[in-house]
């Protein structure tokens, strides 16, 4: 191996050599140097002084006592205090009132988006839109109720949730095997001509006068006391076209909804039903009778 002066460079050469080709040694810059010993000094007193070294079942603790996971549980704790007045308020206001505190809803609405994400929206979807066989929480149409002291109920007990002493519960029958082909398509008809979107026959409305009425009203309007669906709108759980509707008669489907009582705490439940509420649906209760008032003078 012999080392020379490149004429060109002046610089002496590594004195390798590979098919005429030759290395300069041009070895890196003192500052570079330093630089990199800095950082191996930095990382010795970073192994001592902080969590490094993984271990079978936890990782060096270091010198100073310092961990992400307890920053993370002094800034969750922080968090926690700082919104604990504001959580006593919600508990302590009848949820019917919040909307008289335009602040206190807001907060609210903003907890149960929070918790909408985490537990609601496998089914009802990020934007809460639904989709066949999960309820649209935008529109209008309520199948229990869209006040907010019924939507909390919805929520603390569920639907169907039998595990769940005061579930909200109904059935409807199924009809295969007691309607043949073509009652089927009159009272399919039927239901169509309640939406303006069939012709309506005799056959059909007296089927549904006889058989579905007591759960749909007269007129197909629905019934939230007993969960009963409106007939005569746009909307529709499991579709809403002529296949649909006749195979929800002979084969209907049930959706089941847990109930969120002691899987959540009332607070979060009921900034959940403010948030549903406000979704653009919300319906406000039914203005006191004469006979409420009265019961309320009582107690």
């Amino acid at each position: 191996m012999t080392k020379r002066i490149d004429e060109p460079t002046g610089t002496e050469t590594v004195g390798h050599e590979w098919d005429g080709i030759e290395e300069l040694n041009t070895p890196l810059p003192r500052w570079w140097l330093y630089t990199f010993y800095a950082t191996i000094v930095f990382a010795a007193v970073y192994v001592v002084l902080y969590p490094a070294w993984p271990m079978i079942d936890r990782a060096t603790a270091g010198t100073l006592g310092w961990s992400s996971r307890g920053d993370l549980a002094k800034e969750m704790t922080a968090a926690d205090m700082a919104r604990q007045s504001v959580v006593e308020r919600i508990a302590a206001t009848d949820i019917e009132k919040l909307p008289a505190d335009p602040e206190l809803m807001q907060v609210a609405v903003a907890g149960g988006a929070a918790a909408f994400k985490v537990n609601c929206v496998q089914c009802h979807g990020a934007g809460a839109a639904g989709s066949p066989g999960y309820p649209n929480l935008n529109d209008d149409d309520w199948l229990w109720g869209g006040t907010l002291t019924e939507i909390e109920y919805t929520l603390t007990h569920g639907i169907r949730w039998y595990a769940a002493a005061e579930t909200r519960s109904n059935v409807m029958p199924a009809f295969q095997g007691s309607f043949d082909a073509g009652q089927v398509s009159a009272l399919t008809s039927h239901v169509l001509s309640l939406s303006g979107k069939g012709k309506p026959n005799a056959a059909g409305a007296q089927m549904f006068a006889d058989n579905c009425a007591a759960c749909h009203g007269p007129t197909g309007a629905g019934l939230p006391d007993v969960g009963g669906p409106a007939l005569n709108d746009a909307i529709w759980l499991y579709g809403g076209s002529a296949a649909d509707i006749g195979k929800q008669i002979l084969a209907p489907r049930h959706g089941v909804m847990p109930a969120w009582q002691g899987r959540l705490d009332p607070v979060t439940i009921k900034m959940l039903a403010a948030y549903v509420h406000a979704r653009g649906g919300g319906q406000d209760p039914a203005p006191a009778t004469p006979k409420d008032a009265a019961k309320v003078a009582v107690k």
